[in-house]
């Protein structure tokens, strides 16, 4: 396969956590919590205040969850829109090793991936030239 090393802001993106998958996980939180409370040394319990950091701090990673999964969602939609903008266009390599006329574009976990007329192909990114 001859597919360009170009870097892509797809290629570091990792699978986002789904929201039923995050509730999941909250629902587990507190059942922990529950049992934190309830198993508690009484002559030494914790303070509420200990309690409260701890939601605030699980609140704030369900929401870094859900904007991740948002931001993956924007990515793919990018991807999908610079695939439709070149297929039928010509592209060349930064290099200048690769070039051709775009038939149809795959989109991997790495980005889009140009298949040319004659079966190389090329990984669309910063230094491709479409013309």
């Amino acid at each position: 396969m001859n597919v360009t090393s170009v870097a892509s802001p797809l290629a570091s993106r990792q699978a986002a956590t789904s929201p039923s998958t995050a509730t999941a996980t909250y629902d587990n939180f507190l059942k922990l919590l529950m049992a934190q409370m309830k198993n508690q040394d009484p002559t030494e319990p914790m303070k509420s205040t200990e309690y409260m950091a701890q939601l605030a701090t699980f609140s704030q990673v369900e929401q870094t969850v859900q904007s991740n999964a948002k931001l993956d969602a924007l990515l793919a939609s990018s991807a999908l829109t610079q695939a439709d903008t070149v297929i039928g266009r010509t592209v060349t390599t930064a290099d200048g090793k690769i070039s051709g006329k775009v038939e149809s574009v795959m989109i991997t976990n790495e980005g889009a991936v140009a298949k040319l007329t004659g079966g190389a192909q090329v990984l669309l990114g910063p230094g491709i030239v479409v013309s």
